[in-house]
């Protein structure tokens, strides 16, 4: 090994640990809070994305309820099929 390669891999070991610490820990959601979600209508004749959002919640039949966490990620999903959905907050 060259003079010129060990500098470079001694560089590029003391960069790892740099990068290493930019990456920032996922936040977790900060209260436990929960909704009550209901499917109150049929996914026949609706588009397959929406369809596939039921599924995503754990429903896929009428009257099926569920209890989820309250997330940003869930709301959007909920957004998405609320004429299909009755929502209720769980305390």
């Amino acid at each position: 090994m060259t003079e010129a390669t060990a500098k470079k891999s001694a560089a590029k070991k003391a960069a790892a640990p740099k990068a290493a610490k930019a990456a920032a820990p996922a936040k977790k959601a900060a209260t436990g809070a929960q909704v009550k979600v209901t499917q109150v209508a049929g996914c026949i004749a609706r588009r397959h994305d929406q369809e596939a959002t039921l599924i995503g919640l754990g429903l896929n039949k009428r009257h099926r309820s569920r209890v989820l966490e309250d997330t940003p990620s869930v709301r959007g999903m909920i957004r998405k099929v609320r004429h299909l959905l009755v929502v209720e907050d769980v305390k």
